[in-house]
């Protein structure tokens, strides 16, 4: 075909450029003004693979250079990709959005500072009935914090670190800011949480925390005082329970 006496054409030049040609100008025009302001190794989607070639990651195309990838990320496809891509994005901010603004309604406790230890009394008490050893514990808070409620937990010996553990005891824990956590040493032993056994009561006028506790019979068959079992006994009284009826026995307190 004789491309330079192609009507349109002038003398002595290639003639009119075709569609080929042109888009092959467009591309190259594209390439050059694509390396002057883009960043190829900016580019989340820009990835180079084993064989040498060049990839979109956003539209799973391959490419055989630079200029190559460059053109295609200024046309239509990866164009609308990137739109879709962006509209994806923004829906799922939108739904996290009012995640993270519940999150940022958490009260943050602050780190108050701690003004020592409060003062406590422990006494030893036995159940008349059935004979079970149990404390009773009163720990005073008079500076205690505005609406703070004392409170306590059994930790085994494993969990703390500033006595080597032993299994043959466990620790009782009271915390109330801005005391310190003070903890004491008890027996191993199951604590017995049945009706009237287990009583804890926190007096918010004379600010004392106080908690009654038994532990549970080895033997729960055996009972003194020449009741048998079977027989239905009178419930033992606790000093901390304004509810008790007066017909109640109370615990026997052994002081040491």
């Amino acid at each position: 075909m004789d491309f330079q006496n192609r009507p349109g054409s002038k003398v002595g030049s290639g003639g009119v450029a075709g569609y080929s040609e042109t888009n092959v100008d467009r591309r190259e025009r594209l390439r050059k003004l694509a390396l002057e302001t883009i960043d190829l190794n900016k580019d989340p989607y820009f990835m180079k693979n084993h064989l040498g070639s060049y990839e979109c990651k956003l539209c799973l195309t391959l490419h055989t250079n630079e200029g190559s990838y460059l053109a295609h990320t200024q046309g239509k496809k990866h164009q609308t990709n990137l739109a879709r891509r962006a509209a994806r994005e923004a829906k799922e901010n939108n739904n996290i959005q009012p995640a993270l603004q519940a999150q940022t309604k958490v009260q943050i406790k602050k780190n108050l500072v701690k003004i020592g230890r409060p003062g406590y009394k422990v006494t030893k008490v036995r159940d008349p009935i059935t004979r079970q050893l149990g404390l009773f514990f009163q720990i005073q808070y008079p500076e205690i914090g505005l609406d703070v409620i004392p409170r306590h937990r059994f930790m085994s010996a494993y969990e703390q670190r500033i006595e080597p553990p032993n299994k043959a005891h466990q620790y009782l824990l009271f915390a109330a800011e801005p005391y310190e956590t003070i903890a004491f040493k008890v027996q191993s032993k199951e604590v017995d949480k049945g009706e009237g056994k287990f009583f804890t009561h926190w007096d918010p006028d004379s600010k004392q925390f106080s908690l009654q506790f038994f532990f549970k019979n080895d033997r729960p068959g055996m009972y003194s005082e020449g009741i048998p079992p079977g027989i239905e006994r009178v419930p033992i009284a606790n000093p901390l329970n304004p509810y008790n009826a007066p017909a109640m026995r109370g615990p026997t307190f052994v002081h040491n």
